[in-house]
């Protein structure tokens, strides 16, 4: 068979790789048809979308061939899935459930029946969208989410504007009024490939589309096609709608916003995060700031989102917050106050009027989204990946908003309650909403997914969450030695990770290998020095654009003064408290004005020395900084209370990765000591041995390592030791002369 030509396309590319192709069997395939789909946001979202593909294969207990459907499995991602991520069902089995199908009402009772099909014991959970995919008499299936074919979906005529579609392209696309997926939607699917001849596609009322094909390439071939000429149907209805769009634009963009959400981010974090902490995202892209500022966004926000896969993250809808052009930071504090106590009281009351006896407990009910006009969208949630992903949903959603009033230029006004073509046996055209063409999805449908117990079961099946998830650690001096171990083990304890050095190397050396065990977007660095204020308040700035807030800071970075003859200068004296002391103070001053604007709990802990308490000959600049430290430690904690604590730890000489120890100083150390070496060890090795001798002073004659430092410090900074604060724990072996007496 000859290889199917690309087709004729406007905006997105065919990206099939017949070679690559040709070395595939059914099975990968189909897998690699998933990631060439989803990996153009234009296609489809993240998670969001099924494939599937009817395969022959021998079945092990009766060694005869037979039909098994794979598809994709529960909460996988097509741009990212492996062969391993598809569940398998017998064909026939599946077909079979219709048997005991007792109607809509009991069609959750099926989803239980799905590991009973399962092929080969598979246990990758199937969807509620397997039977979508069975009872469609395809080979290869896609389902998807485009934001192009969601706005025709969404639109209050998008069945009449899909006829002109079909006409236009040379389609026979169907319609399917709204249906929560599931068995009932299967069999709607059916019956409308039934009714429709040559029927080459469907599209699913404020819901998505189905293509399919009769081999892999086919259905790819004719997914991207339908959804590119879709874009080019959209496209040409919106270049009539003109500046017209969301009823044109009544804010101006403010110049200044990057930093104006600097200064908003971390409260709005803090108001957001009373039930349980989010870390939170910032977009000012041109089609978001073109619907946060125009005469109908709020209108359309209040309606909410229309595909059931943007809202599971969306909610029902984002929180709009008024914003004049006169007003000021502090007014818009004023208003997220107001719009919050709204919002979450119209959340509750969305929660009684339609949760059942059944139903999941009422969940965190503040938003998810957050837009503010003149600035752009704040997005929330868990972690970072979640916050973003949240974000691009709403985008998606403003793009079916979009797509859905460039539908309606010219075409007469639909109202709420007039006849929409999504409502049918699930909805009636009184329960959808209508503004501007656009239909969003009832109340009462968009719960009985929200609050789905099939959509618990999934959220109940994710991983339990690690000891620092959902906090921000900001890491100063995180480009070796001590910090940055502090920062490999908060991020391996689930925290995002913002390293600050001075050493810039360092710093994106710390975050190059953290990268390798933590998702890369869980960490950010930037310079610092910590003796000038402008330089941390943009360290800082740069942590709260990356996640949102702060809730640890540590600081590991100091200065211990030498020179080739022993002797310490005064400027070098001043230089030694002005880094080991006067920097500890503005570096915490300088964050606690974001901790107390967040309001949440919060952690500060600085590095002081046993040094500190043990005097001693020839470092007296360096002891003196460090015992003013320790007491500073305790000023801060009494300054800062209650929410935010401040701690410290005061290690013994930590040699091991310590910038503090360069080769001439070890082996200053050395000599003094009368210490044998060979000129020829590595910088590792004479530091060994000068550990080694340091370690023999103590009670546990174990040398200090970074580890042990960085354990301490993040006891101190989690939530083990709420109850702690103004208080430095002693990581030093067990130094009898720095017993405190």
């Amino acid at each position: 068979m000859s290889e199917l030509q690309s087709p004729a396309l406007r905006y997105l590319e065919d990206r099939w790789d017949a070679q690559l192709a040709a070395t595939l069997d059914e099975p990968e395939l189909l897998r690699y048809r998933s990631n060439l789909l989803g990996s153009d946001l234009r296609i489809t979202n993240f998670g969001g979308g099924n494939t599937s593909s009817k395969l022959t294969e021998i079945d092990p207990l009766t060694g005869e061939p037979t039909q098994v459907l794979w598809v994709k499995g529960s909460g996988g991602d097509l741009g990212s899935i492996k062969r391993a991520g598809f569940a398998t069902v017998y064909l026939s089995k599946l077909l079979a459930f219709e048997r005991s199908y007792r109607g809509v009402q009991f069609e959750d009772e099926i989803v239980s029946l799905y590991p009973m099909a399962a092929f080969r014991a598979n246990p990758v959970a199937a969807s509620i969208d397997t039977p979508l995919h069975g009872f469609l008499p395809f080979p290869h299936v896609d389902h998807l989410h485009p934001d192009w074919g969601i706005a025709l979906a969404a639109a209050a005529n998008g069945k009449q504007k899909m006829e002109e579609f079909n006409a236009t392209f040379g389609h026979k696309l169907a319609w399917v009024p709204w249906q929560r997926p599931g068995f009932e939607l299967a069999m709607m699917l059916r019956k409308a490939v039934e009714e429709t001849p040559g029927c080459d596609g469907i599209v699913l009322g404020g819901h998505g589309i189905f293509t399919w094909g009769n081999t892999q390439r086919e259905s790819y071939l004719n997914t991207i096609t339908i959804i590119d000429q879709l874009g080019q149907f959209l496209n040409d209805h919106l270049l009539k709608l003109g500046a017209g769009l969301f009823g044109g634009q009544i804010v101006s963009v403010r110049e200044n916003r990057t930093d104006l959400a600097a200064q908003i981010l971390p409260f709005l974090r803090g108001q957001l995060s009373q039930a349980r902490r989010v870390i939170g995202s910032f977009t000012d892209k041109e089609d978001v700031l073109g619907f946060v500022n125009s005469a109908d966004a709020r209108a359309l926000a209040w309606l909410g989102t229309s595909c059931p896969d943007h809202f599971i993250r969306t909610k029902i809808r984002p929180m709009f917050v008024p914003w004049a052009e006169a007003e000021c930071v502090d007014a818009l504090k004023t208003n997220i106050l107001s719009a919050l106590a709204t919002y979450r009281e119209d959340y509750k009351s969305y929660y009684q009027a339609h949760a059942l006896p059944e139903s999941p407990a009422l969940r965190d009910p503040s938003p998810t989204v957050v837009l503010v006009p003149g600035l752009g969208m704040f997005s929330f949630g868990k972690n970072k990946t979640e916050s973003r992903i949240t974000g691009e949903f709403y985008t998606n959603a403003i793009h079916v908003m979009e797509g859905a009033s460039g539908l309606g230029f010219g075409a007469p006004v639909v109202n709420s309650g007039d006849h929409v073509p999504q409502a049918g046996p699930a909805a009636p055209s009184s329960a959808f909403s209508v503004y501007s063409n656009y239909v969003a999805l009832p109340p009462s449908e968009a719960f009985r997914i929200e609050y789905w117990a099939l959509e618990e079961a999934k959220i109940r099946r994710q991983p339990p969450e690690k000891e620092l998830s959902r906090k921000v650690a900001v890491i100063v001096g995180g480009g070796s030695g001590i910090g940055r171990e502090v920062a490999r083990l908060a991020a391996e304890r689930g925290a995002h990770v913002f390293v600050a050095d001075r050493d810039t190397t360092g710093a994106q050396a710390t975050v190059a290998s953290l990268s390798k065990i933590v998702p890369s977007e869980f960490l950010g660095w930037a310079p610092v020095d910590i003796r000038d204020r402008a330089t941390i308040r943009q360290a800082l700035n740069a942590a709260i654009a990356a996640f949102g807030g702060i809730d640890i800071l540590v600081n590991t970075a100091a200065l211990f003064p030498s020179s080739p003859d022993g002797v310490i200068s005064d400027a070098m004296w001043a230089t030694t408290l002005e880094i080991n002391v006067t920097a500890n103070y503005l570096l915490t001053d300088e964050a606690a004005q974001i901790l107390k604007t967040q309001n949440l709990e919060t952690s500060v802990v600085l590095t002081s020395s046993a040094n500190a308490v043990v005097p001693k000959r020839g470092s007296e600049a360096y002891d003196v900084s460090k015992a003013a430290l320790s007491h500073l430690v305790r000023e801060l904690a009494v300054g800062l209370s209650p929410k935010i604590r401040v701690n410290g730890i005061s290690p013994a000489t930590v040699v091991k990765g310590s910038t503090m120890f360069p080769r001439d100083r070890v082996r200053a150390s050395l000599t003094k000591y009368a210490i044998p070496f060979d000129e020829s060890l590595s910088d590792d090795e004479l530091r060994n041995l000068l550990a080694a001798f340091y370690a023999k002073r103590t009670l546990t004659h174990q040398p200090i390592d970074p580890t042990d430092c960085a354990e301490a410090i993040l006891f101190l900074a989690g939530d083990k030791s709420r109850c702690t604060t103004g208080h430095l724990i002693p990581v030093d072996g067990g130094l009898i002369e720095a017993q405190l007496r």
